[in-house]
C-alpha cells in the first residue's frame, strides 16, 4: 500500500484526538506513517501504534518548538521528496492550513482545506454554506495535501507497528525569520477540552445575557461536560470567543451536544451536526435546530434547565 503522512497535533507525549482522526482517514486510503516533531514520540509510541501508524519519523530538534510552522513545513517537504507518499495529511487548524499551505508551494502540489472526508482515489468531501451543500475536491498536481476538519470523523483504532525512524533536515535561515520568545499556559477548569468532550453544552441567544451563562455552565459541571456557545452569544460578549462552535469557531462531535436557547442557524450546525446524540431546548417549536434533534423539548429554558439539573443531580446522587 502507498504510504500516506499524517502530521502529528500533540502537547509532548499526548496525542490529540485530531491526530487518530487523521489516523483512522489514512489507513482507509494507504498505509499512514506519523511524522512527529519536537520531543514525546516514545511515549506517544503506543497510542499511534494503537490507531494504526505503521511507522513514525521522528524530528526532536528544539528548532520545531522554537520557531513558527516553516520548519516543519520543511520538513514535510523533505519527506515528500524521499518517501514519494501518496499525500500527506495535516489537521485543519490555523497551524495546519498555514503547513499545508506553505508545503504546497514547496513541493508544487494541490491542496484541499477545511475536508471532512475522503473517498476513494483521494477525493476530498467539503462543506460548504455552513453546511448547506457537500463537494467533492481532486488534487490535480503533486502530491495531495488534505487538510482535515477536526472532528470531522470519529477515530477508530487498528493494531499498528508504529516503529519509530529518526530523521533529520537542515532547517534554513529562512525558516527561522519568525521565532517564538514566550509561552503563556492557558489557564484551565476543570471542564474538558471543547474540542476533545464526550459532553458539550452550548448555549445561546436565548439565553438574554452573560449573567445567564451560569446556568449552561451549571448543567455542563452536572454532567462533566464543556460548555460552548453560539456565534449569537459570542459576538454579543456573553461568553469569550474561544468557545463558539460553528462554521468559524470550533467543529465539535461528542457523544451529546445539548443546544440550550440555540435557534440553529446555518452556521452553528456546521459546528455540531455530527454530534452522536443532539438535545435541544427552545420555546420556538419551529426553530431549525429541531431539524437536527433527536431529543427535543419546546419551552421556557430557565424552566427546564435547573428541572435537568436537579434531576441529574438526584442520580448522581443515587
Amino acid at each position: 500500500m502507498a504510504e500516506i503522512l499524517v502530521l502529528a497535533e500533540h502537547d509532548g507525549g499526548t496525542v490529540k484526538k485530531v491526530t487518530l482522526e487523521l489516523l483512522t482517514l489514512a489507513r482507509a486510503h494507504g498505509e499512514p506513517s506519523v511524522v512527529w516533531t519536537g520531543e514525546g514520540a516514545e511515549g506517544a509510541k503506543a497510542r499511534l501504534a494503537e490507531f494504526g501508524a505503521a511507522k513514525v519519523y521522528v524530528a526532536d530538534s528544539p528548532d520545531y518548538a522554537d520557531y513558527v510552522v516553516a520548519p516543519k513545513a520543511e520538513l514535510l517537504a523533505t519527506l515528500v521528496a524521499e518517501k514519494a507518499p501518496a499525500a500527506v495529511l495535516v489537521a485543519a487548524t490555523s497551524e495546519g492550513r498555514e503547513v499545508a499551505g506553505r508545503l504546497a508551494v514547496k513541493t508544487g502540489s494541490g491542496v484541499l482545506t477545511d475536508v471532512t472526508g475522503i473517498s476513494e482515489g483521494l477525493v476530498g468531501e467539503q462543506s460548504i454554506f455552513g453546511g448547506a451543500i457537500t463537494v467533492q475536491s481532486k488534487v490535480r498536481t503533486g502530491t495531495p495535501i488534505i487538510a482535515v476538519r477536526p472532528n470531522a470523523v470519529s477515530p477508530e483504532p487498528a493494531p499498528g507497528a508504529a516503529a519509530i525512524e529518526a530523521v533529520s533536515t537542515e532547517i534554513s535561515d529562512a525558516a527561522k525569520t519568525a521565532r517564538l520568545t514566550g509561552r503563556v499556559v492557558a489557564e484551565r477548569g476543570e471542564r474538558p477540552e471543547l474540542t476533545e468532550a464526550s459532553i458539550v453544552v452550548s448555549g445561546g441567544r436565548g439565553l438574554g445575557s452573560g449573567e445567564h451563562f451560569a446556568l449552561i455552565e451549571q448543567l455542563a459541571d452536572s454532567l462533566g461536560a464543556a460548555v460552548g456557545a453560539s456565534r449569537a452569544a459570542t459576538d454579543a460578549g456573553w461568553y469569550p470567543h474561544q468557545f463558539q462552535v460553528g462554521q468559524t469557531g470550533k467543529t465539535v462531535s461528542p457523544q451529546l451536544y445539548m443546544a440550550i436557547g440555540i435557534s440553529g442557524a446555518i452556521q452553528h450546525r456546521a459546528g455540531m451536526q455530527t454530534s452522536k446524540t443532539i438535545m435541544v431546548v427552545n420555546k420556538d417549536p419551529e426553530a431549525p435546530i429541531f431539524e437536527l434533534a433527536d431529543f427535543g423539548v419546546v419551552g421556557d429554558l430557565f424552566k427546564v434547565v435547573p428541572q435537568l439539573i436537579e434531576e441529574i443531580g438526584k442520580r448522581s446522587e443515587g
